[in-house]
């Protein structure tokens, strides 16, 4: 089984750093949130995808391990590499890097569940159009 990446870089906004110029831990996972949207839009999967065949995904796990930081004004590469697996959940890995030094900055992981848009119910099987998006991008 393949995995897809997708790559995206963004500069640090000013909003993202605290008082001694370094950006906040908790914007890591609004960075890996960049990173799935940008990977949405490549791949055809976004959250709206989901919405209109009846499902949301919440986030049911997250994962941040911090290397270095970042200041504002760095320019940051977000990597998001869908991995994927046979039961009805969606697994994400991320490494933030600094754009300027190549320094690896993060890693992390997201895991996501399909629960039905209308009564939140949990899908234990994967959806048809998720499975048959697997297949399109040769993941099965």
């Amino acid at each position: 089984m393949q995995n897809l990446t997708n790559s995206i870089e963004q500069e640090v906004r000013f909003s993202e750093v605290d008082s001694l110029g370094i950006v906040w831990h908790g914007h890591y996972l609004q960075y890996f949130e960049d990173g799935r949207e940008a990977f949405g839009k490549k791949y055809g999967m976004g959250y709206l995808d989901f919405y209109s065949h009846g499902y949301v995904v919440p986030i049911v796990n997250s994962q941040c391990n911090y290397k270095r930081f970042l200041r504002y004004g760095d320019r940051i590469v977000i990597e998001t590499t869908f991995i994927p697996c046979a039961s009805a959940k969606i697994n994400f890995e991320y490494r933030l890097i600094n754009a300027g030094t190549k320094e690896l900055i993060a890693t992390g992981s997201t895991l996501q569940v399909f629960l039905s848009r209308d009564n939140l119910v949990l899908q234990l099987t994967n959806p048809d159009f998720f499975q048959d998006w697997k297949v399109k991008q040769g993941l099965v």
